[in-house]
């Protein structure tokens, strides 16, 4: 029997909001319906549909992004409108207000289990998604760094090929045109073209190519500069794919092909080492040990070139979502530190370009696609895991148009003894004339 007192209870909605508000400390900047239909918020602005209990269940269990983001990757909470202009709005907020101060733990605590009473979300705790990384071992072990990679980088090489474009470089390209439709494989081609001459490639120069991803680098350098290239990745698939590939053109007398750890390469004397969004894999103490690899692994006046993702000193990017189900254990630190710890290995700095607004248009491009193709994505890899790279696609966009995370290249030598550097002010010019990459 339906009653005035039933009519006057608050909804879900309702009742979701008011905790929400208590803890931004003002408006909810969404509108939030939840799974009774009732519906509360603002009009004109993303809806936040939360489907079931279970993704309250979920955050009372892990408070904070990852909750949230376990909710969004199993559809459990849903986002209907701009999902980029949520999270803006929502990042906004928390920058701008800062969360409320809790009154007291346990004034808090209380008031949230009692509507979770209330709303039927008390239970066991959830079992994560299939989509979330479980790692064993301590960080950065040479066991756990290849199941973080294969975690990441053997999703599949069907998914990159559908995600990327042919040069199937999973990197940030670098536009040397301004037209918005222009096409992403020709800002990659012009990233690698630029990558080749800041490393001062000729004809049979020795380049290593840690972390070569899917070969992008290695190939352009083999074939466009007769480069003789060593290529290296942990990752199955890539190894796979990069071994093929130097089938298909014949560079077999130019490329070699090694899976395994860069700690594990042998040698020195290499004219030019490259590690393209290779470094926040390798973790924050066991940086100085790579940056002494890359000075051990390079001639005296050979140079070493790192294009690596950085972080805001003040509001830094990455978290607990991508760590748990994009890149685990991964580091990013702003970049004038990365700039220290290659200097304290004894590399002398020659320049440092930042390409952060380059990676907006090309993860941009790569969100693109994905919803363009999405029912493809789906059949390739599941409902779950492509609504986890649509999280990450938009996140990680959002979080290189705000600054908060940035990519950079590092130019560096291995200065001869007498200080000779080897850079010349012409070759310095040349790398940022117009680059013909057709």
């Amino acid at each position: 029997m339906t009653t005035a007192r039933t009519l006057a209870r608050p909804g879900a909605a309702h009742r979701l909001a008011a905790l929400a508000e208590d803890a931004l400390g003002g408006p909810l900047p969404v509108r939030l319906r939840t799974w009774d239909g009732s519906e509360t918020g603002p009009s004109g602005t993303p809806v936040v549909v939360v489907r079931s209990r279970r993704a309250l269940r979920r955050l009372l269990w892990e408070p904070g992004e990852l909750g949230l983001a376990q909710a969004y990757v199993t559809g459990e909470l849903d986002v209907e409108g701009d999902l980029g202009q949520g999270l803006r709005l929502l990042w906004a907020v928390v920058r701008e207000r800062g969360p409320r101060a809790p009154r007291t733990a346990f004034t808090d605590r209380a008031r949230a289990l009692r509507e979770a009473v209330r709303l039927g979300a008390l239970g066991p705790r959830p079992p994560a998604p299939a989509s979330q990384a479980r790692l064993r071992g301590g960080p950065h072990t040479r066991a756990r760094d290849r199941a973080a990679i294969s975690h990441h980088y053997d999703l599949s090489n069907d998914f990159y090929r559908l995600l990327l474009d042919d040069t199937m470089a999973y990197s940030c390209g670098y536009w040397t045109d301004e037209d918005p439709a222009a096409a992403p494989a020709a800002a990659q081609r012009a990233k690698l073209e630029l990558i080749c001459r800041k490393l001062a490639l000729v004809p049979g120069a020795r380049l290593l190519d840690i972390g070569c991803g899917w070969g992008s680098l290695s190939l352009y350098a083999a074939e466009r500069h007769k480069a003789h290239v060593t290529a290296v990745t942990l990752s199955r698939e890539q190894a796979a794919y990069v071994r093929e590939q130097v089938r298909e053109r014949g560079l077999a007398d130019r490329v070699e092909v090694l899976r395994q750890d860069y700690r594990d390469v042998a040698g020195a004397g290499y004219d030019a080492v490259a590690g393209v969004e290779m470094g926040e894999h390798v973790g924050d103490a066991e940086y100085p040990a790579f940056a002494a690899a890359l000075h051990r692994l390079v001639r005296p006046r050979g140079r070493v070139l790192v294009q690596q993702m950085s972080r805001g000193a003040v509001a830094p990017g990455g978290g607990a979502f991508i760590e748990a189900y994009v890149a685990p254990d991964m580091h990013m630190r702003p970049m004038g530190e990365t700039a220290g710890l290659l200097e304290a290995a004894g590399l002398e700095i020659l320049s440092v370009e930042s390409m952060r607004e380059h990676y907006v248009r090309t993860v941009a491009a790569w969100h693109r696609t994905l919803e363009e193709r999405w029912a493809e994505f789906v059949r390739t890899v599941g409902e779950e895991t492509a609504r986890v790279w649509r999280l990450y696609l938009v996140g990680g966009g959002l979080a290189f148009q705000e600054g908060r995370m940035g990519v950079d290249q590092f130019l560096a030598t291995r200065t001869a003894a007498g200080g000779d550097s080897g850079l010349t002010a012409a070759e310095t010019a040349a790398w940022h004339r117009d680059l013909d990459v057709r």
